[in-house]
């Protein structure tokens, strides 16, 4: 089939789940950047409490547990805090490796949706 002077290169079947797989990939890449970024602000601010706290002389402060804020020994809360923190940074490396495995899934698949579709097909975004 001839298109105003570019040929249409026929579609197959595996063609189109590499060309879902790489939209679903994309949207997860998305979704990982607002997770990373997310993580990243939490990690600040627990950052940030913990800063606060070594400046504070009160050996009991006040530390929100759910939506409550509770007195608590400063020792205790420097504690909760330091795990806290070792938590979202475990979670910060886990999602920036998912996020490189999707980045590396999405490349490979970019060199063989572009290498057939070569102009036809458009897998950047502007």
């Amino acid at each position: 089939m001839q298109q105003s002077g570019g040929s249409e290169t026929e579609v197959t079947w595996e063609d189109q789940q590499n060309i879902n797989k790489f939209g679903r990939l994309n949207n997860r890449f998305h979704e990982l950047e607002d997770e990373i970024k997310m993580a990243k602000e939490t990690n600040e601010n627990l950052e940030d409490a913990s800063n606060e706290l070594i400046l504070t002389d009160e050996e009991m402060v006040r530390f929100q547990i759910g939506e409550v804020f509770a007195h608590v020994p400063k020792e205790e809360v420097e504690e909760r805090i330091e795990q806290m923190k070792e938590v979202t940074s475990k979670k910060l490396e886990k999602l920036e490796e998912e996020k490189d495995s999707v980045v590396a899934q999405m490349a490979e698949l970019k060199k063989i949706l572009y290498g057939k579709f070569k102009e036809s097909i458009n897998l950047e975004e502007d």
